[in-house]
């Protein structure tokens, strides 16, 4: 895989909308997977910005999604359907008609995660997949010691998750959904192109891991090591574990400007 190291999340972002505006340009109908949370903030930021500034069309994109929770309404503030239409859609002009994620209000969840495989693999798979990775390793839902050539399926949220996630719903732990629908590590797989994008020392040894440790199901992200094009971008501190941090710095500096990541 390669290792981007930036200075900032910022950065990062830009890096990585570049990689979306360029991917756009040759198909402008891609299927682009999304992920929610604050990292991936500074891509969609940079994207919008190129969209406005008449550098990129995203009239004709698609979106897919990588995570839902189970039993929250379509319609929740909160769910990540919602959060997306806020965040992700909306700013780049992209209606929903154009969207594809799992039902997790459907009353048969197993059906609805495998229809949404199905449905992933119908609208042509995924172009490229965005994706942020957990101080455990986890990517998406798929908690460690996850299979790794496990589908889309449900899965429980540990407490500690419940927890973190109250901030959205006011505070109040009991309103977190405890179960999820989540793309699975071998659905991920599937992705064209896989884009990690990681800052902050506390990501620093899950990144150590997935890059320069084993492939293994306790580290979920390592999986990206099987696949032939998978980037990972980090700030310094998210690579301060890195021991060929050098090496990655001067294989980018010196790849042909012309081929992006």
């Amino acid at each position: 895989m390669e290792v981007v190291i930036v200075p900032d999340a910022a950065a990062g972002g830009e890096l990585i909308a570049e990689a979306m505006a360029r991917l756009l340009r040759r198909k402008p109908d891609a299927l682009l997977g999304v992920a929610t949370g604050s990292t991936p903030l500074p891509i969609y930021q940079a994207l919008t910005a190129k969209v406005r500034a008449g550098a990129v069309d995203t009239s004709r994109a698609r979106i897919a999604q990588l995570d839902e929770y189970v039993g929250l309404p379509a319609e929740h503030p909160e769910s990540y359907r919602s959060v997306l239409r806020r965040e992700v859609l909306e700013p780049l002009g992209i209606g929903m008609g154009a969207f594809l994620g799992p039902d997790g209000a459907a009353e048969d969840v197993q059906a609805a995660c495998e229809a949404y495989d199905a449905a992933l693999a119908a609208a042509g798979g995924v172009d490229l997949q965005l994706l942020g990775i957990g101080t455990d390793g986890h990517i998406g839902f798929n908690e460690p010691c996850s299979s790794l050539a496990s589908r889309t399926r449900i899965k429980t949220l540990t407490e500690q998750t419940r927890a973190d996630n109250a901030r959205f719903f006011d505070g109040d732990v009991e309103q977190v959904p405890h179960h999820v629908i989540t793309q699975g590590i071998g659905t991920i797989l599937e992705a064209r192109h896989l884009v990690l994008l990681a800052t902050g020392e506390g990501k620093a040894d899950a990144v150590a891991a997935t890059v320069e440790g084993p492939v293994a199901a306790v580290c979920p992200a390592s999986a990206l090591q099987l696949h032939p094009h998978a980037t990972v971008v980090v700030d310094e501190g998210a690579a301060s574990k890195l021991k060929l941090a050098d090496y990655f710095r001067y294989t980018f500096v010196n790849k042909p400007g012309w081929q992006g990541i």
